[in-house]
């Protein structure tokens, strides 16, 4: 296996990791302010699906990362311009990889909103 090939099977490993640990809980801190839930869901979906090509789990994977991370380029308490960065990462790494995203993905993610929102409506 080549260093390159090496590093970036490293990486989705630590991407992966990452999102499987912390996704639930970002979304739900933040499911009221963002309007990209439903994209973000069907990500995280594809992702996680292992019949997904290991190269679109390495580009969603990397996306819901940097979803997550509390570090990035614009800081998420910022109103408004907080999760720019964040949609405009999804909607590159959605872009090359929508033909991946199946109606399975779709409607999981569909699913996964409707019991987010039931849970934000009791709060």
């Amino acid at each position: 296996m080549s260093f390159a090939r090496a590093s970036a099977y490293g990486r989705r490993i630590a991407d992966e990791t990452l999102v499987r640990r912390s996704f639930w809980g970002k979304l739900r801190r933040v499911a009221g302010v963002i309007p990209f839930i439903p994209d973000l869901l069907a990500a995280y979906y594809c992702a996680v699906d292992r019949r997904t090509p290991h190269h679109v789990r390495l580009a969603l994977f990397a996306a819901l990362a940097y979803f997550i991370a509390p570090l990035d380029g614009v800081p998420d308490i910022l109103p408004m311009l907080g999760f720019a960065d964040d949609a405009a990462m999804l909607a590159a790494a959605l872009r090359l990889v929508a033909g991946h995203i199946t109606p399975d993905h779709q409607r999981k993610a569909q699913d996964a909103l409707l019991r987010v929102m039931a849970v934000m409506r009791r709060r």
